[in-house]
């Protein structure tokens, strides 16, 4: 399973290399007695596209999802899993069955959170009318593949409500990081008289969702860069949201957020290279690792010189990784695999120490000209044109301004016969650009959904709900659906291994760089959550 495309990826910034990542803020622990503000300013890095649960594909509107509605799970301080709406979890002896006992909640309405809203919400998500990008999510639950695959209907999916409040999921097999992805938006109940009251303007406005987790969401509809998070009065743990409004807004330079923050209008703010080298020994400097890397995403489908396996591989090593990083500031590192680096240890070695070294070879550190120029050769001389020319879309943020300049620059320099036009675009016109194959290469980071090489990697099957580019490979099929039922752990990551050599290879996406994300906090600010890119503030609050 898994890929996650996130926008602040496409805003993701540097770090200092051998430096401590934190997962949270180093004081959080602070003892709460002190007396505190009621009001924090907080910054994402990009525009929210939709509050529907079912529908988010970039972090700014999966942190604000998750800041104003609850499912059942969420993480807490230290990323610990931490029980949301349910009390209890019971998991049959098989585990093909888990049964949640809710805890009584209510809606921003005041309507009650009963188990028939998550009952709803997960059918409404698998089905693919709805068109959520991440239904893939809930395969493993009973007939979701099927129903995904449109044979059957949405409705046979295995949840059932029982009584008010218990809510019974059946299993066509094991899922056993089932309970980290019960923290994703796609996973929260959804009340169905709102949704259906709203119709398509559900989720396109503040004032077309209802809330049940720490915060109401206020004054936002698509393309405003502010609004606010309200106290939401009927969350069941009210008592330990001590914040009473949460100002945000959108910083997409980090020179302006700076500015704001020394000026007292923002209580944190993302740092560039430079700004993390001159202030890592500042007290509220941290370090956050969004465990994602930033790839080029080929359109395979729909661009008739990248459909060439010959001129992808050309591109791949046309391009300096060692150069680029050298551009983007010291903090960042060069990534040749498309699972991110110590994302798992398999008998106390990196999982990517198993994926071979022919495979990675096709994403060099430094630029192999002579072979980019072969195989770029090789390529034209199999589609009869003597020059190539495509694009590179990437989100506007500093960092994707220099990636894509870096690019240009390097294929340009390196390749004979190829020009390059980079387009910058905000957020929501380059994820709409993504959902509508509009592209010819991406500039963006991805990152899993849970912490195991299938979560980027089962994505990338023949019509995976992350595969854009269209591309297809029948071993690479099988390899992952062999991964997906073998019970060894051993074997299941060998054969993950073999298949992600493949799409290496064959230049599915092309990896570029990994890194973590600096971050100036001021020491007053305690109880923020990070994860995976995902801010979670429901225990943020400020001391005086």
């Amino acid at each position: 399973m898994n890929i996650k495309i996130r926008n602040s990826l496409f805003i993701n910034t540097i770090v200092i290399a051998l430096l401590l990542v934190l997962s949270a803020c180093s004081n959080s622990s602070k003892s709460t007695t002190t007396s505190t503000k009621k009001v924090l300013n907080w910054m994402q890095t990009s525009e929210i596209t939709t509050l529907d649960p079912s529908l988010p594909m970039d972090t700014a509107s999966e942190s604000q999802i998750i800041d104003s509605n609850e499912g059942l799970f969420r993480y807490g301080n230290k990323n610990k899993l931490e029980k949301g709406l349910a009390k209890t979890e019971t998991v049959s002896k098989n585990g093909l069955t888990r049964t949640y006992t809710l805890r009584k909640s209510k809606w921003s309405n005041g309507q009650s959170v009963t188990a028939k809203d998550f009952v709803y919400g997960w059918k409404r998500t698998v089905d693919p009318k709805t068109g959520s990008q991440y239904s893939y999510l809930f395969s493993g639950v009973k007939n979701a593949d099927a129903i995904m695959a449109g044979k059957k209907d949405y409705d046979s999916l295995g949840v059932k409500a029982i009584g008010k409040y218990k809510f019974v999921v059946h299993f066509d097999k094991r899922v056993p990081y089932f309970d980290q992805l019960l923290t994703k938006p796609y996973f929260f109940p959804e009340n169905e008289k709102a949704v259906k009251k709203y119709g398509s303007k559900y989720g396109t406005s503040s004032k077309y969702v209802l809330s049940n987790g720490p915060y109401n969401l206020v004054n936002w509809n698509s393309g405003k860069n502010s609004w606010k998070l309200e106290k939401n009065k009927y969350y069941w743990d009210a008592k330990d949201v001590k914040t009473k409004t949460i100002n945000m807004s959108i910083q997409k330079t980090t020179s302006t957020a700076y500015d704001l923050y020394q000026a007292g209008k923002l209580d944190a703010t993302e740092l560039d290279s430079n700004q993390a080298k001159n202030l890592k020994n500042n007290k509220g400097f941290h370090l956050y690792s969004p465990d994602s890397s930033n790839y080029l995403v080929f359109n395979i489908a729909k661009n008739k010189f990248l459909k060439n396996p010959d001129i992808r591989r050309a591109i791949s090593l046309a391009v300096s990784r060692k150069n680029m990083v050298q551009a983007l500031g010291p903090t960042s590192k060069v990534a040749n695999t498309i699972s991110p680096a110590g994302l798992n240890k398999v008998k106390g070695h990196d999982y990517i120490a198993m994926i071979s070294n022919t495979s990675k070879s096709y994403s060099p550190s430094s630029a192999n000209k002579k072979l980019a120029q072969k195989y770029l050769n090789k390529g034209l001389s199999e589609l009869g044109v003597d020059k190539v020319s495509f694009k590179i879309s990437a989100s506007d943020s500093d960092l994707n301004e220099k990636v894509t300049e870096v690019f240009q620059s390097q294929l340009e320099m390196n390749l004979k016969n190829v020009s390059v036009e980079v387009q910058n675009l905000p957020a929501k016109a380059l994820m709409g650009r993504i959902a509508s194959s509009d592209y010819d290469i991406l500039s963006v980071a991805i990152g899993g959904d849970y912490n195991d090489p299938a979560s980027i990697l089962d994505g990338l099957v023949t019509s995976g709900s992350f595969n854009y580019g269209g591309w297809s490979n029948q071993q690479y099929d099988k390899l992952i659906s062999q991964a997906s039922n073998e019970g060894s752990s051993s074997k299941r990551y060998k054969l993950l291994a073999q298949a992600e050599g493949i799409a290496l290879k064959d230049e599915v996406w092309s990896p570029l760089f990994s890194m973590v994300d600096p971050w100036l906090i001021r020491e007053n600010v305690h109880g923020v959550v990070y994860n995976s890119d995902i801010w979670d503030l429901k225990t943020a609050y400020v001391t005086k």
